[in-house]
């Protein structure tokens, strides 16, 4: 419709023009010009003269619209490929048409384009290299932050999340771990009132010049634990070198199973103390009835005994009890990490020549062998057979052997000498593990319990020597192999330090720059394209844009069964089959998910209109709503180019350069409009629309803006 306004304009012109001559004429005429021009001029002849002039109009209009064609919509068309090619997509080219000097320019374009890009290639390159060690010290802080087993979370002073490791999206994520990603508030996984109170006493510690002001506190996790969180500050300086509080860095662990354990002992201890009283305060009574009344009657010195020998054994019993527990209390404290063999082999041999004061030796031992243990408590079962060796069988030496069998190690302790009996090795197993003064309440049998191995004696005839086997489990990888920094392609991103630099939360959303927004540029397939008659969603997927950036490693995706068939045209598109649907989640389940995952942000879409009336549609169904903004780069697109004939998904894509992977999947084409969204942006601040409200108001007056479903 715009390039033929090229052709009515001019000739509604031409019968304008002609129009009023005529009426000029006809009024300077004098009244017997009037009527001769009335009489020769009857109705057939002034049908024709109109007819002359349409036609006329219709060929100055005509020709008009060919010399547009030629001209100005060639020339539109040229100056927004150079506005593409000066900011989203340097490598687009101009196509030369229209006009011969039209064509000139868009060639010379296309030169100039060509110079320009190898100007910046050259620059780019000499940047890239002032820049690598900047980028080598980046990509080990994202390899040292993924790979760090704390969690760490690091927020500016809005509470928005910059920087987090793994660890932090396992522990304070959540079930789907959406909780936690770039841009997303700190607050809505711990209590805001209580890093505000830390905040405040770090503050407090800054201003009293203390060298390393921090503060800890313990809160609920978004789980229902308990988390022990170590909070210090992202420190500037303002004016005058006063330091001055940027943000904060949050040290996060989970407490509750130690704090369990704590309650657990504590309670363990009161009962003890509470029964032991009234036991003892007996013995002690019956005691000292015993001992004043020396000629006390045979009869009643045996009711004393026997409340002196009941009590003894109720005491008795309630320490084998507390033992009991106390130990089950103990293994649940195990900490279970990733070791070389070699190196617990050394631990034990370190620990028994110190603190049993035997010599040690190595047999063969397998470098390569990892093993996922406690160290402690295994060395001080090694320690405390050691001890029994020497003490009972005045054994003077020990020995090492380790290997792997299958899925386990074997690790022997062996000696020279007496063999053990079956009972002496029973008893060693089942008694609790006391050695130079570090009494504990465990068993060498619950030490190999607790680790899933077993134990046993064994005697060498032929070497005429005896060993202990223990069989421990196998790491299931090398530690060393798993600090390795992955690709960057393949890291997702944990970090955005320009986060620092955010504008204060209570901005006007509409004033916000398209710019700064954080948006969850989402996507669905469907069984069809009607959805007021029954067409279902069964797939959606999205992705994060925080401050500029797509943060591919922050990703939603779901099917979804949509308890209907599917129709052989919506497979053909899409490939999603029924059997990969079967026993997925129901839009119910992942309906609510999704909206976790993009709560507080822009949502994004291409051809928005349609992907909002399927979640519309299912209001009721869930409870789910969506009201934040909605931008649309099917809008957005015809408003930064108005010339082009198409704005499908490919056509943006191939006029901006972005590479299109995995379309007609709900991730996939998430991530590309993604990709079309940021190159937009520049093009449309271009053309001053900078902001989020000016986008909407722009896209709303754009031919597409008027399509519904």
């Amino acid at each position: 419709m715009r390039g033929w306004r090229y052709a009515i304009v001019p000739a509604l012109l031409v019968l304008v023009f002609a129009g009023l001559a005529a009426l000029v004429t006809w009024s300077d005429l004098p009244a017997e010009e009037r009527a001769a021009v009335a009489a020769a001029f009857n109705a057939q002849r002034v049908s024709v003269l109109v007819i002359l002039a349409l036609g006329f109009a219709a060929a100055v209009g005509f020709a008009a619209k060919r010399i547009a064609d030629r001209t100005a919509v060639p020339a539109r068309r040229v100056a927004e490929g150079m506005r593409l090619m000066l900011s989203s997509n340097p490598g687009f080219r101009v196509t030369p048409e229209g006009a011969p000097e039209i064509a000139e320019v868009a060639t010379l374009a296309n030169q100039l384009a060509d110079a320009n890009a190898a100007l910046k290639a050259d620059v780019e390159a000499k940047i890239g290299a002032a820049r690598a060690d900047l980028e080598a010290e980046k990509n080990r802080l994202a390899a040292l932050m993924s790979e760090l087993a704390s969690s760490v979370v690091v927020c500016n002073l809005e509470g928005a999340i910059l920087l987090y490791n793994g660890s932090a999206k396992r522990l304070l994520g959540g079930a789907d771990g959406s909780l936690v990603g770039l841009g997303r508030s700190v607050f809505g996984v711990l209590d805001r009132n209580v890093i505000l109170h830390a905040l405040d006493s770090i503050g407090r510690q800054i201003a009293n010049g203390a060298a390393h002001p921090d503060a800890q506190f313990v809160a609920a996790g978004p789980e229902g634990g308990l988390m022990r969180v170590r909070v210090a500050p992202v420190l500037g300086h303002a004016d005058g070198g006063r330091p001055d509080l940027t943000g904060y860095v949050l040290l996060v662990a989970d407490v509750t199973d130690s704090i369990e354990a704590g309650q657990r002992r504590d309670a363990l201890l009161q009962s003890l103390t509470e029964s032991g009283r009234a036991a003892l305060a007996n013995i002690r009574a019956s005691i000292e009835n015993l001992v004043e009344f020396a000629d006390m009657k045979p009869e009643r010195r045996a009711q004393f005994t026997a409340i002196i020998r009941e009590e003894a054994l109720k005491l008795s019993e309630r320490l084998d009890a507390v033992t009991r527990e106390f130990s089950e209390v103990v293994k649940a404290e195990y900490s279970v990490e990733e070791m070389r063999g070699e190196d617990l082999v050394a631990v034990a041999c370190a620990r028994i020549e110190n603190r049993v004061g035997l010599p040690t030796k190595l047999e063969t031992i397998d470098p390569d062998v990892w093993l996922k243990v406690d160290s402690f408590s295994i060395a001080q079962g090694l320690s405390y057979l050691a001890a029994r060796l020497k003490e009972d069988f005045e054994i003077r030496e020990v020995r090492f052997r380790l290997g792997a069998s299958g899925r386990h190690a074997q690790l022997d302790l062996l000696w020279r000498g007496a063999p053990l009996s079956a009972e002496t090795a029973f008893t060693w197993e089942n008694d609790p593990l006391h050695l130079g003064g570090e009494p504990s309440p465990l068993t060498l049998k619950n030490v190999l319990e607790r680790h899933g191995g077993e134990g046993w004696y064994q005697r060498d005839l032929p070497l005429q020597s005896a060993y202990y086997r223990l069989v421990l489990p196998l790491a299931a990888a090398p530690a060393r192999a798993r600090i390795a920094a992955p690709s960057a392609a393949s890291r997702p991103e944990y970090y955005d330090f320009d986060l620092f630099r955010q504008l204060p939360q209570n901005r006007a959303l509409e004033e916000r720059p398209l710019a700064e927004l954080a948006c969850t540029v989402f996507d669905t397939e469907t069984t069809g394209l009607d959805p007021s008659s029954g067409d279902e969603i069964i797939s959606i997927g999205a992705v994060r844009i925080v401050n500029g950036r797509l943060l591919a490693g922050e990703s939603f995706e779901s099917l979804v069964d949509p308890r209907r068939e599917l129709s052989a045209a919506s497979m053909d598109v899409h490939g999603i089959t029924p059997e990969m649907l079967a026993g997925q989640p129901a839009i119910g389940e992942v309906l609510p998910r999704f909206a976790r995952f993009a709560e507080g942000t822009v949502l994004v879409a291409h051809n928005a209109a349609f992907d909002m009336r399927f979640l519309a549609m299912k209001e009721s169904a869930t409870g789910v709503r969506f009201t934040q903004p909605v931008l649309d780069t099917l809008l957005l697109s015809a408003v930064a180019h108005p010339n082009q004939e198409t704005h499908s998904l490919e056509a943006i894509a191939e006029r901006l350069g972005v590479a299109i992977v995995g379309r007609h999947t709900a991730l996939g084409d998430a991530l590309v409009t993604g990709e079309v969204f940021l190159r937009l942006v520049p093009l449309l601040a271009k053309q001053g629309i900078r902001t989020l409200g000016e986008a909407r108001a722009a896209s709303e007056k754009t031919f597409y803006a008027r399509v519904s479903y």
